[in-house]
């Protein structure tokens, strides 16, 4: 309404659109004087103006998908004490909101002839330290030019991608790529217990796969019952993936596209983005905090 004021005013003044409009001109000439001296404001509005590009600040830097929490979080994280309800209020007023999980389509093929390793997580997606449970699966993408395949290795530790692969076909190579990362990037010590769990998908159960994983001293295991709930980790990352990259940033037109969209992601996911169930921090974050308790007592020794 003021903006209509300001933008009519010269043509038929401020008095006769105000008796048209609901609105007295006194309170348009206060707002006036409020644009003229900042100072005029109430202690809540300056506030707020000063909260409102910190916010804007905060959601646009983590891929836009952060709600109220998060934000909340993130601004505690730098220093910037504000309740979370005015967080609330101001993402209302300003349009901003995170976005929703959806359901996640079925990718899984079993293979029922062949040779299943025991489930040695049942449902269990919990680790003392990195490199004790890592979970695997992967996900599809429909581009312009057909369907893209993209596969994730997480630790479940701290809930790390530490490996990953986007391929054209959803063969067993593509899978065992993104393994192949993860032994790379982690180099994993032989008879740590290191598991590697996965679902029932032929890909993960192909002699080459499972041969990569005896030759780095890994510990097959995949579901025993088949459903979502046996690799539920592995099933949580694809879903957030999905829903903060893919359904957000399509239609996409190639495979490069998808690529180049997932390495953003994983970088911003293992080194940025909050994380609940580890408390509010980057898996990264929580990485180095367990490592460097480690050495606390060695160096007070």
């Amino acid at each position: 309404m003021i903006a209509f004021i300001d933008a009519e005013k010269d043509a038929h003044g401020v008095e006769p659109i105000c008796r048209v409009l609901p609105i007295a001109p006194s309170t348009y000439h206060a707002e006036q004087a409020t644009r003229a001296d900042p100072r005029r404001l109430s202690a809540r509005a300056r506030r707020d103006a000063e909260l409102r590009p910190e916010i804007r600040r905060v959601f646009d830097d983590n891929f836009g998908v952060y709600g109220v929490r998060k934000v909340w979080r993130q601004l505690g994280r730098e220093g910037i004490y504000v309740a979370r309800c005015t967080v609330a209020r101001l993402m209302k007023a300003m349009g901003l909101h995170g976005i929703v999980r959806g359901k996640r389509v079925r990718t899984t093929v079993p293979d029922p002839a062949a040779h299943c390793p025991l489930d040695r997580v049942n449902r269990q997606f919990k680790a003392p330290a990195p490199n004790r449970l890592w979970v695997s699966d992967f996900t599809y993408v429909a581009t312009w030019t057909g369907f893209v395949y993209v596969a994730f290795v997480v630790d479940a530790y701290a809930r790390r991608i530490v490996g990953w692969r986007v391929s054209r076909t959803a063969h067993a190579g593509f899978v065992l790529d993104a393994l192949e990362q993860a032994i790379h990037q982690r180099r994993p010590a032989k008879g740590t217990g290191l598991v590697a769990h996965s679902d029932r998908g032929s890909q993960y159960l192909a002699i080459r796969y499972t041969e990569r994983l005896a030759e780095a001293g890994i510990e097959p295991s995949v579901g025993s019952v088949g459903d979502s709930f046996d690799n539920a980790l592995a099933e949580t990352i694809n879903g957030l993936y999905k829903t903060e990259v893919i359904h957000r940033r399509g239609p996409w037109r190639s495979f490069e596209a998808v690529e180049y969209a997932t390495l953003e992601w994983v970088d911003w996911f293992n080194n940025r983005r909050l994380l609940e169930p580890i408390g509010h921090i980057p898996p990264a974050e929580a990485e180095a905090a367990f490592y460097a308790a480690l050495e606390t007592p060695e160096m007070a020794a």
